[in-house]
């Protein structure tokens, strides 16, 4: 291979088929789908991202639809994930496969994922022998690169890592408010990636749509170093800009969305050093309007006798004040929440959490608060 990295040559902005246009109805919107693979293919892209659970399955059969059944299979490249939520026993790794090639009408994925792994899903996908299903994929030729995508800490990543050599590419949670966020910890997990030579794919780049649309000091920042930029081009540029990418992933929900999209990475500029300093600013701007000063030192976790994960939860309370998407933070407050630690609700009001707090916050009342919003 010619390439410095896996996937150099492939555009930076991938099409991620998630958060796709939908009817009245709630049926795919296939024609506006049609129109935006047609522009997106138009200016140069080439690089599409499902998953066997997006949609029960209709992002698979939308894309056979609205790409495989209309396009040379040269002119583009299909990514799609087997999800380790949903094994339960040996067999459903190859079902999953099986059922995704025939959803999307190939006989051959490009990049195949191991969808949402962690700690616990790695065990998982051991338990059910899915790590020597896939590497039997690749060694036949049924899939051309073996990946992961990952939401979970950089200790964790570099276990699976060290472990499963065999993974030539990783897909992580980046984006500019997150680079410093203890609980994603975007830089950490991506120079853990690099660290062991996998290049790096980047979903969420937007944060979920999140930094679209920015207002106060932060939307002042941006706008002063390039008053025609739009907030949502500041954040892919940003991911775009990064050493070792096989591509940045925008879950275009319309025409419009998509038009803007390729029209600034058709040609993109990598942020300059004044450009960066600029998003990091509204990035610190973004930090300050959150309610809770909370610093993450953890004193407070430690002696928590029904461990509830007080910086973590704060976190995502400060998220959701910031950006005001409550479904999206309360899915990822739930998912936290049962996977490590208590809920804001079972606090016991003990009050061990303020004795030991540096910042002297009133915690009690922070999580009787939370727990009104998340817990209802």
């Amino acid at each position: 291979m010619n390439e410095p990295y896996l996937g150099a040559s492939i555009p930076k902005l991938g099409f991620g088929f998630m958060r796709l246009p939908k009817m009245q109805d709630g049926s795919m919107d296939m024609e506006q789908i049609r129109r935006m693979v047609d522009l997106y293919m138009q200016r140069g892209f080439t690089y599409f991202d499902t998953a066997y659970t997006y949609d029960g399955g209709a992002s698979e059969t939308a894309l056979r639809e609205a790409l495989v059944e209309r396009y040379p299979r040269s002119s583009f490249q299909v990514a799609t994930k087997l999800s380790l939520m949903s094994l339960e026993r040996s067999e459903d790794g190859p079902y999953m496969f099986e059922t995704s090639l025939k959803r999307l009408g190939l006989d051959r994925i490009d990049f195949y994922l191991l969808h949402n792994i962690s700690r616990e899903r790695d065990a998982k996908a051991d338990q059910y022998g899915v790590w020597d299903y896939v590497n039997t994929l690749k060694a036949s030729g049924r899939i051309s690169h073996l990946g992961i995508s990952f939401h979970d800490t950089a200790d964790v990543l570099d276990d699976v890592l060290t472990r499963h050599p065999e993974v030539e590419f990783v897909q992580l949670q980046i984006n500019y408010a997150d680079w410093e966020n203890p609980r994603i910890q975007s830089r950490l997990c991506y120079e853990t990636a690099r660290r062991h030579n996998k290049p790096v794919i980047i979903m969420e780049p937007v944060k979920g749509g999140a930094l679209a649309k920015l207002s106060g000091e932060a939307e002042a920042v941006l706008k002063a170093a390039d008053p025609d930029a739009s907030a949502a081009s500041w954040a892919i540029r940003f991911a775009a800009s990064l050493d070792g990418l096989i591509t940045v992933l925008s879950g275009m929900s319309t025409y419009e969305q998509l038009d803007e999209n390729t029209s600034f990475m058709r040609d993109m500029k990598p942020l300059t050093d004044q450009e960066r300093a600029a998003v990091f600013s509204a990035a610190d701007a973004l930090l300050k309007s959150a309610a809770i000063a909370c610093t993450a030192c953890r004193y407070c976790v430690e002696g928590c006798p029904v461990n509830v994960n007080i910086p973590m939860i704060f976190d995502l309370y400060n998220d959701y004040l910031t950006y005001h998407q409550l479904a999206r933070v309360k899915n990822t407050y739930a998912l936290y929440t049962k996977k490590t630690s208590g809920k804001a609700s079972a606090c016991l009001r003990c009050g061990a959490c303020e004795e030991i707090c540096p910042q002297h916050l009133p915690i009690r009342t922070y999580l009787a608060e939370i727990a009104g919003v998340f817990d209802e």
